[in-house]
């Protein structure tokens, strides 16, 4: 009895890979300018450039980092900051681990200038770690806002303009002149002031005393 012959399958041919610095548009009424303007402002631009500094090559695709970065963004906004912060905490520890690398360095150059550059380095890495923390910790336990208050105590007054100084023009535009009220103790009459040069009445305090006999 003959035996049946095997037909081999050929494997079907994997698609076409895309590259890895292009970015997928979804088809649109829009002009080619408007879809660029779009991309421009959106996450597109950043993510060619973390693609450059990531260190990975053409292994990862640019197609693919926008869709995770504009998952980010809408994280932040919903009020979604855990992203963020791991971020600050790993800049952290990472500018604190280039502190010491250049510290280290330092210790093992034998001129002033080469001690002296690498310690301004590392002494930069420690103030920017040190920025780092702080705005983490600003981002965990936010300061709360303070609206400006006129407190005052008793019968006084808080006016918010400018005083009446040459620097700043004189009286307020729109107040009147400001007079004083007279002293009534000192004038009988607004007009007619007290004469203290009238002699006073006599009395009994005002007589002389006559020798006792």
């Amino acid at each position: 009895m003959a035996a049946k012959k095997s037909t081999a399958k050929t494997a079907p041919a994997p698609p076409p890979r895309r590259h890895p610095d292009a970015v997928e548009v979804v088809k649109s009424e829009d002009t080619t300018s408007q879809t660029l303007a779009k991309l421009a402002t959106t996450s597109a631009l950043s993510a060619v450039t973390l693609k450059s500094y990531s260190g990975a090559g053409d292994a990862l695709d640019v197609a693919d980092l926008v869709p995770e970065m504009k998952k980010a963004g809408e994280e932040a906004v919903a009020g979604n900051l855990g992203r963020v912060e791991r971020m600050l905490a790993n800049q952290a520890m990472t500018l604190d681990a280039i502190f010491n690398d250049m510290a280290q360095r330092s210790r093992r150059q034998d001129t002033f200038k080469g001690i002296e550059v690498l310690m301004r380095l590392a002494l930069k890495a420690q103030a920017q770690a040190r920025s780092t923390a702080e705005a983490l910790a600003l981002l965990k336990n936010p300061m709360p806002y303070i609206k400006q208050a006129n407190m005052t105590t008793g019968p006084q007054q808080v006016n918010n303009t400018y005083a009446d100084t040459p620097s700043h023009g004189g009286i307020q535009a729109g107040a009147g002149n400001f007079q004083s009220e007279p002293n009534k103790l000192l004038e009988a009459d607004h007009g007619q002031r007290l004469d203290i040069r009238a002699q006073a009445a006599p009395s009994r305090a005002n007589q002389k005393l006559e020798t006792v006999g």
